[in-house]
């Protein structure tokens, strides 16, 4: 079965730069849209980045500039690289998959599959 897992949240001070990582397993990871969704205390889930297709990429815009998706296929794993982070950016980040491609990449309900999720926290 598909399994994805989250690694390198942390507490780190503003300004500062995290990578998150999402290791997969069960799929044809190459054919799979990746996605980073995050959800902050008292607040719903939100998309955050998203890429397919090789190199495509979309980010919302609240992150753009400051944070990088990316995907390495020989290791079956998705990154974020957050850089410049800031106190809004403290939230539990999600990795999310699926195989289908379309413009819902934005919702929730577009994935089959996440993992447990890791804390992110932005304090000085």
């Amino acid at each position: 079965q598909v399994q994805l897992l989250e690694s390198g949240g942390g507490l780190v001070q503003p300004g500062d730069s995290l990578r998150l990582a999402c290791a997969a397993s069960g799929l044809t990871f190459s054919t799979y849209i990746m996605a980073w969704f995050r959800q902050a205390p008292g607040k719903e889930r939100e998309f955050v980045a998203a890429t397919w297709s090789g190199n495509i990429r979309r980010y919302t815009d609240s992150v753009k500039g400051r944070f990088t998706i990316s995907r390495d296929s020989a290791k079956n794993t998705a990154y974020l690289q957050m850089n410049s982070l800031t106190p809004e950016d403290t939230a539990v980040y999600y990795c999310a998959a699926d195989r289908k491609i379309s413009l819902d990449y934005l919702l929730q309900a577009h994935y089959d599959y996440w993992g447990q999720g890791t804390q992110v926290t932005v304090s000085s």
